[in-house]
């Protein structure tokens, strides 16, 4: 009897503000109500076109459009590719990096 705590003091409800509190979710937010969003699927380059399939770490044109202006490296959802292919792509970066073809950062700021 020792260890019983005492009730906890019911929380009143609190009432409910015209107008505020978050919308709800299922209702749709803005734009067209009445379309489904359309999202382009991506195709990963190196699959369709079985001659790009030899990632090449010293080919530095074409492993720059998977570099931001940072120099940081495109995931996957953004540039599209396949895992397997996103792989190499992100070790011929690396290789290249270490080998002075590829920038590590930009040197504007």
């Amino acid at each position: 009897m020792a260890n019983e705590r005492p009730a906890r003091p019911e929380r009143p409800e609190r009432p409910s503000r015209p107008g505020g509190g978050r919308p709800d979710r299922r209702e749709g937010g803005g734009g067209r109500p009445d379309r489904r969003p359309y999202h382009k699927k991506k195709v990963c380059r190196f699959c369709k076109d079985k001659a790009l399939a030899m990632i090449d770490y010293k080919d530095a044109k074409a492993l720059r459009p998977y570099v931001t202006e940072k120099g940081r490296i495109v995931p996957r959802r953004i540039s599209g590719t396949c895992a397997k292919h996103q792989r190499m792509v992100s070790n011929a970066l690396k290789r290249a990096r270490n080998l002075a073809i590829l920038p590590f950062t930009t040197t504007s700021i």
